[in-house]
């Protein structure tokens, strides 16, 4: 069955129906409950009755001869009714003494002792028989069943007409209870409605269920994401605006000095610092929507994948060695061990190549860069030290904001690799610290992933 698409619709698809079976319910129990009780009265009657006949019966028989009564036959009542479909027989040794004028001249029952039900002249009788204290006086006390079924059938009618009546009346409250509880939902649908597109504030309404509190609240949540992502995409426009002048500028200057130079040589030189000019810009359109496609990224949890970071810094490693053995740089990796933690490959590759990178651009030609990896119970920690001037205790506390460079250095760069490497850290579970190299004299980093997303070989 398809249901509406109305939350009270649906509630009322629902309720109806169960209440309509509760009734159909309520009403079968109530008839075979009535019909019980109605054959247990009647036929206590019926028992009495017979008892009555018997005590009578004896009375008269001590009193007078038994020839006297014999076939005997006794009228009905006057302006009763009733009388026709009730009968009774007196039986004294073997032969009918006392008869109603409506029983048979034949025993109306097959059994001496108990209740019988069968059909006499085409009707159906429930028969009552018992015997005398000397067993010679039988006495059958009769009724046709069609009254019962029409005492039954009274009292029902005056018991389940008014609470069909009722049924309309149980639904038009129910609908009205339904719609007054869902006032709430509405009201919250209608400010939601009536929301400006820029409007991000906390959504309230007044006399809210309980049951609607983990809607508003998880309503409200996303409205601060969406806030708090407005916000980052505001201010990233802006630094990536301020950030791309710088380039642009610098390739339309060399541009213009390409196009007035006369001699080759200063043309070839303007049209080389074109193309770094171009390459500087790509990078840093790289690293922004690299940066921008980590602001929506969620954090890792038990169902994301394993990732070996010794085989990652290998490749990361074999990647860059070639930059390092053209400024002679000393490139050392140590990960004897696999190192496997739960994340995403290609994020973690980005960090390590950032932070390697990092190491190998703001360290002297010739000075040493070591990348280690260690596991123990409190997780796996990666080591980046370099040879070089190292950062101060300032400086080291600005890592990570956006376009931030350490001026003085010499070497190009976007100011975001630290950005990005501290945002993957955070989606990928880990911690960053910073310090300085006690054996190389330079930059220390470590990353450290907890046992919670390192994987237990």
């Amino acid at each position: 069955m398809k249901l509406p698409g109305s939350l009270q619709g649906r509630l009322m698809a629902l309720l109806l129906p169960g209440l309509v079976l509760l009734w159909a319910a309520v009403a079968l129990v109530s008839y075979f409950e009535t019909e019980h009780e109605l054959d247990e009265l009647l036929d206590s009657h019926l028992a009495q009755a017979a008892a009555l006949l018997v005590v009578q019966q004896l009375a008269e028989l001590e009193e007078h001869d038994e020839d006297h009564h014999h076939g005997r036959t006794v009228p009905p009542p006057a302006a009763q009714g009733y009388s026709s479909r009730t009968a009774f027989q007196v039986w004294h040794k073997g032969q009918l003494s006392l008869r109603s004028s409506n029983a048979p001249s034949a025993p109306m029952a097959t059994h001496k002792t108990g209740f019988e039900t069968l059909r006499l002249s085409g009707e159906r009788w429930r028969v009552f028989a018992t015997q005398g204290a000397e067993h010679d006086v039988l006495v059958y006390v009769g009724e046709q069943t069609d009254s019962r079924d029409d005492i039954l059938e009274a009292v029902l009618r005056s018991l389940l007409v008014p609470a069909a009546l009722a049924l309309p009346l149980l639904a038009l409250a129910g609908w009205w209870s339904v719609r007054w509880g869902l006032a709430p939902l509405r009201a919250l649908s209608g400010q939601l409605r009536q929301r400006q597109p820029q409007a991000l504030q906390p959504v309230a309404v007044a006399d809210a269920p309980t049951e609607m509190a983990p809607l508003l609240e998880a309503l409200n949540q996303l409205f601060g994401r969406i806030a708090t992502l407005i916000e980052h995409e505001r201010r990233f426009t802006a630094d990536a605006a301020h950030e791309l002048r710088t380039p642009i500028a610098a390739i339309r200057t060399q541009a213009q000095v390409a196009l007035g130079a006369v001699v080759d040589e200063e043309r070839r030189h303007a049209l080389l610092q074109t193309l770094a000019g171009c390459d500087r810009a790509t990078h840093l359109v790289q690293q922004l929507l690299t940066l921008s496609r980590l602001e929506g990224q969620a954090v890792v949890g038990a169902g994301s994948p394993v990732v070996d970071l010794a085989v990652l810094a290998r490749q990361v490693a074999a990647d860059l060695g070639r930059g390092a053995l053209a400024h002679r740089q000393q490139l050392e990796l140590d990960a004897p061990a696999p190192c496997p933690v739960r994340g995403d490959e290609a994020l973690l590759g980005v960090l390590l190549r950032n932070l390697l990178d990092n190491a190998l651009r703001y360290s002297p030609d010739g000075a040493p860069v070591r990348l280690s990896l260690t596991r123990d119970a409190a997780g796996t920690r990666l080591q980046l030290e370099d040879g070089g001037p190292g950062l101060a205790d300032a400086d080291q506390a600005r890592l990570g904001e956006r376009f931030f460079r350490v001026l003085g250095t010499g070497a190009d760069g976007s100011g975001l690799g630290w950005s990005i490497v501290r945002r993957i850290a955070a989606t990928q579970g880990a911690s960053i610290t910073t310090g300085r190299s006690a054996s190389l004299g330079g930059l220390a980093v470590n990353v450290h992933w907890p046992s919670a997303v390192t994987v237990v070989s």
